[in-house]
């Protein structure tokens, strides 16, 4: 896997062709994962305007700052045979921009970009109406190619190490942050550039499924939820979250726990191409609520995974949109009972031509530490 292969030259021309398409004339995209996935340069996120512009019709044409030039040459995108176009100083880039592009109808503009930014381009090109470039990307972003689907599979492999060293940091009279930065320090040995999150939601934490780590010390008895992620040297992610019991689990939890593992299972197992999005949630839900804890399943089943954490396709209800090869997502059910605890099993999933592919592999059967 190559950043050649992650990040190929002919992406910018598929760009074009989804511009054309949504019958947008250029899309503007500044730093961040749409600027990545489009021609692997990791710009940093600056006040001056870093800006590639690619146009239904013409070719493409990055605006950097003079002082940016060598690093975004030396970028992946430096291979791809893109015009740079430096600006000094004393230059108003957005008037540049404006310039090269002439009149234009409508403009899409990175989903991350800075409203400084936004706002400046909508001062340079009154004319033109602004809509999101997202929906135009995303068509690309939402299906991996092989090499994505390997860097995920990385991903998974490196967070599911971490996974396996959980029960050595989980103990009662240890606070959840004490834990949290021993897990932090995994992500990173485990060959993350970042540790993005780490959630450590004990007792009646985990019943928050973003709950932030504290200062509470782990009880015996406690269950454990466990939601931990970073971002690989590749740029893609991991995410998966496991259910820890620091000694014997209290009598309703562990009903319940049973109940999850199943409806975590039966939703990755129907993931094929042709379902929907919606039905993969649902399948989750269904077991989830016929046990009798609909209410306590708060939140959507899943999320795309790529370049971001959440990304699209979206496992929600309302989205019919049908699954194809190399969507990948999570699959998340939770059950959260208020003032006492929860449970979540998260997996990464990837729809194959044949059914589906999991990323994570640790065991889901509840951890009792």
């Amino acid at each position: 896997m190559t950043t050649s292969d992650l990040f190929p030259a002919t992406r910018v021309a598929a760009l074009r062709e989804a511009t054309a398409a949504a019958g947008i004339d250029a899309l503007l995209l500044t730093p961040g994962p749409d600027l990545r996935y489009a021609t692997g340069y990791d710009a940093h996120p600056l006040e001056r305007l870093t800006c590639l512009v690619v146009r239904a019709e013409g070719e493409p044409f990055m605006v950097v700052p003079r002082l940016e030039l060598p690093a975004a040459e030396h970028s992946p995108a430096g291979r791809l045979g893109l015009e740079f176009v430096p600006w000094e100083e004393t230059e108003d880039p957005f008037a540049l921009v404006a310039r090269r592009l002439g009149a234009v109808e409508t403009v899409g503009l990175a989903d991350r970009m800075w409203a400084m930014h936004s706002l400046r381009i909508r001062d340079a090109l009154p004319g033109a109406r602004q809509a999101l470039a997202g929906p135009v990307i995303g068509t690309l972003r939402k299906s991996k190619s092989p090499a994505e689907v390997a860097a995920l599979r990385e991903a998974g492999a490196a967070i599911d190490s971490v996974h396996a060293q959980v029960p050595y940091f989980l103990k009662a009279g240890r606070t959840e942050r004490e834990v949290g930065k021993d897990i932090a320090a995994a992500i990173i040995a485990a060959g993350h550039v970042t540790a993005d999150f780490v959630i450590v939601g004990s007792g009646p934490n985990g019943a928050s499924p973003h709950h932030e780590l504290s200062d509470r010390v782990i009880q015996p008895g406690d269950p454990v939820v466990v939601d931990i992620g970073g971002r690989m040297p590749s740029g893609y992610c991991s995410d998966s979250t496991r259910t820890y019991c620091v000694g014997e689990p209290p009598a309703d939890f562990a009903a319940y726990y049973e109940v999850l593992r199943r409806a975590q299972d039966a939703a990755c197992e129907a993931v094929r191409p042709g379902v929907s999005c919606e039905s993969i949630d649902t399948t989750a839900r269904e077991i989830i609520a016929d046990a009798g804890y609909g209410d306590r399943f708060i939140h959507r089943t899943g999320h795309g995974i790529g370049l971001e954490t959440h990304e699209d396709p979206y496992i929600v209800s309302g989205n019919t949109e049908p699954l194809v090869p190399g969507y990948a997502f999570s699959v998340e059910p939770g059950v959260y009972i208020p003032g006492r605890h929860g449970a979540r099993i998260e997996d990464i999933v990837v729809c194959t031509e044949t059914g589906v592919e999991r990323l994570n592999d640790r065991p889901r059967d509840l951890v009792v530490v």
